[in-house]
Formats: structure tokens, sequence, C-alpha cells
């Protein structure tokens, strides 16, 4: 939305008493306007189709790193993942005079001003440069599938035409709502790749008996926590997708309900894949199975999802720039708003585009990045954010405990994630590492 409407919690029926959300508003806090809200089926699939993305099927390389002992630090980042999430919302209606509408303003609530800055770069990073590298990942795959035909015309003009096809919807888009249905069929879309994936591994299995395997090994364990974490959640659009809902009630159980499905998609691709191919598997792990139309499905369909997740993580960033310039159509007008908006997300679209397209060791410098800006959005922020605005003595022991054990996972992970991320960007610069367009 580009606007934010508020009203007060006592005069809107949906809302809920501080008991009800655990440690919820406060009596006179502000929340905003959910007449038009969605139901809790679109926010859980927005989630789920922004959360298990094409980092799922790297999920095998993780177990490749640190062994089977991997599959415990996938079950225990989403299981931290859906804590965060729960804390986060308890933490936006504790704003001094109105619900806290993103990581910026949590930040900024929680830090002063630099740490809401600090929020919003690494906010920015993930949610403009995570849709460059989907989109450059549809134009490289479509451009490999069409090889040998006429639609084989490179990886440039299919980022273009992409970045066009992305771009057109997403200056109308107001809230998360109207991506409701299209993460639906991208949710869709990224399940039946996990079910083709697993279903093509399993028919290669006898093909691949000879294929080593480790238990654990401790040295990879860190480097396979920071790739585990970049798919542990999408934190940084919960907001947006909490303030789109109907009842913020369901929150809770979407949160639950979502990344416990990405959890149920996550060790099944992880397990089959490298109990198959152990450590010959391959990044992303489709890439394995044997060569057929049933592969090329798998390829398209992830083309399908990253194509619908693109949007999912621009619009919150759109929304949130659009509100701290206040372009509302109440200050401008219809058209002018319309207008205004529109220019604006088409800077954003060729900005992805040329970023993707000119830059040759972005997809490393995502990593570098992902790893300083992932772990801390999905781990260590929300803890802090929720000691800071709803206090640390009023917690029992055990939910402090808790909470330091999320904040060495996310610390391990984003020290060793952005150690293993240099390292590559030195041996990329070494042999020559050139960027595919």
């Amino acid at each position: 939305m580009s606007e934010i409407k508020i009203v007060k919690l006592e005069n809107y029926s949906t809302s809920s008493s501080t008991s009800e959300l655990g440690s919820g508003p406060e009596k006179d806090g502000y929340d905003v306007d959910r007449t038009n809200g969605g139901t809790a089926w679109y926010a859980y699939y927005s989630i789920v189709c922004a959360t298990a993305g094409t980092g799922m099927l790297g999920l095998p390389s993780a177990l490749k790193r640190g062994g089977w002992g991997g599959v415990a630090l996938i079950i225990t980042a989403l299981i931290m993942s859906i804590y965060g999430g729960v804390i986060l919302q308890k933490s936006m209606y504790k704003g001094k005079h109105r619900r806290l509408a993103s990581y910026k303003e949590l930040a900024t609530e929680s830090f002063g001003w630099i740490g809401g800055w600090v929020a919003f770069f690494f906010t920015f990073w993930i949610l403009v440069g995570t849709p460059i590298l989907y989109l450059v990942l549809a134009a490289q795959s479509l451009n490999q599938l069409c090889e040998g035909t006429a639609g084989e015309i490179g990886t440039f003009a299919w980022t273009i035409i992409w970045c066009v096809v992305v771009g057109i919807p997403f200056i109308f888009l107001k809230t998360m709502n109207n991506v409701a249905w299209a993460s639906l069929f991208g949710a869709i879309a990224i399940s039946a790749t996990v079910l083709i994936t697993v279903i093509l591994s399993g028919i290669d299995a006898p093909n691949q008996l000879h294929n080593p395997h480790d238990n654990v090994i401790w040295e990879g364990f860190p480097v396979a926590l920071a790739t585990i974490s970049y798919g542990a959640g999408t934190n940084i659009i919960y907001a947006n997708v909490e303030g789109s809902m109907k009842d913020r009630r369901q929150w809770p159980k979407v949160i639950i309900g979502a990344l416990g499905t990405c959890m149920c998609l996550y060790i099944a691709v992880a397990v089959c894949g490298y109990e198959v191919y152990g450590t010959n598997v391959d990044n992303p792990v489709y890439n394995s199975t044997p060569d057929g139309p049933a592969r090329t499905v798998a390829i398209v369909l992830v083309v399908i999802n990253v194509v619908i997740s693109s949007p999912i993580y621009m619009l919150p960033f759109a929304v949130d720039v659009e509100n701290m310039l206040n372009i509302t159509v109440e200050r401008f007008g219809n058209t002018k708003e319309l207008l205004i908006r529109a220019a604006f997300r088409t800077s954003i679209m060729v900005f992805v585009a040329a970023v993707g397209i000119l830059i040759p060791f972005f997809d490393l410098l995502m990593s570098l990045f992902g790893a300083l800006a992932n772990a801390s959005l999905v781990f260590v922020l929300p803890v802090l954010f929720y000691w800071r605005l709803t206090g640390i003595r009023n917690k029992h022991i055990i939910e402090l405990a808790w909470n330091c054990l999320i904040l060495l996972f996310g610390g391990v992970a984003f020290v060793f994630g952005t150690w293993a991320a240099i390292e590559d960007l030195i041996d990329a610069f070494k042999d020559g590492y050139e960027y595919r367009i």
C-alpha cells in the first residue's frame, strides 16, 4: 500500500487484547486499517512462496559441507525463525505512538536513527538484491531451455524481458493482498519442483550407490549453518504481510503453518538429494538428476516461482520508501500519486536490470551481504527488538536462554558466512571469474 491509514485499536472490531497477543499492543496503541485486509491463507501463501525459494534447492549442498548433522541445523533454524516471527509481531505493537510497520521503524524505535538506517541498508540489500538474482536466474534458465531455437536470445535480452514482465504489475500493486493468488501459484510451483526432484532422485538412486556421505563434518558446520540460514526465513516482509491481514490474531498460526510447510519441503529435498548423490551433489540439486522432460519441467517451475517471488520481495521495500516520502493519494490526488509511484517503481526495475546485467561479481557480492544481512535480520535483530521494546527482566530464564542460543546461532552464521563469501570473492578474482550473461 502506498499509505498507512491509522485507526485506534479500541475502535477496530477485530483487534485483540493484550492477553490474546501475549505481550501485544498497549491499550492506547494504534494499528493499520484492516477493513480490507486479507485472510490468513493469503498471508500463508505469501510467506511460503517467498521463503521456499531457490535457496531450498541448495540445501543438499549444505549437507555436503556439514554432513548428516546439517539436518538438525535445518530444523533448528526453522524453529528459531518461527519464534522470531512471533516475537516480531509483539515488538511491532510496542511503538510509542503507533504500530511499527517495518524493520527500519523497529530498529529506529529500538536503537535510534543510526540503527534504523543500518537496518534499512540490510533490508534494501535483501529485498532488492534477491529479485536481481532471481530474475537473472530466470533469464539464464529460460535461455538454456531454448538452446538451439529462436528463443535462445541470450541472458541479457531475457533479463530485460523478465524485468518488464515483473515490472508492469509491480507498478500497480498496493498491498500484499494483491499478490496473494500469485503467491499460491508460486508455492505450488516450488512444491511441485521438490516433488519432481525427489522422484527423479529416487529413480536415479540405483545408479548412485557408491557416492560417499559424512555423518558430521565439524569444520564445515559453520559454513553449512550460514547456507541454511539464508533460507530460514523472510522476516523482512513479515511486518507488511501481517499488516495486510484482516485479523492479526491469526498471525502466530500463519507463521507456524507457513514455516512448518517450508520445513517439510526443506527436509525432503535435503535428505533425498544428499542420500542419493552424497558429496557429489550439485547446486541446485536438480542439476544432479537425469536430463529429460521431468527435469525441464522442474526448471520451468523454478522460473515461475522466482518470477512470482520477485514482487513479493520488492513490494515491501517500495511501500516502506513511499511511506517515508509520503507518496499518498491524500497528498497528491489519485492521478499524480499513480504517476509518482509508477516513476519510482520503474526506477527500481531499471536498477534491478542494470545491476543484474552489468556487475560481474554480483552473485558473489550477494552471498557476502546475504551472510551479513540475512543472519542479522532473521536471527539477531528480532531478539534484540524483543528485548529492547518489551523488556528483559519480565522474561523467564528459559526464554532468555533460548534467546541467547538464537543470538549465538545467528552470530556464527554471520561470521562464518561472511568469511566463506569473502574467500569465494578472492578465489574468483584469482581465477578470472566471469559472470554469465
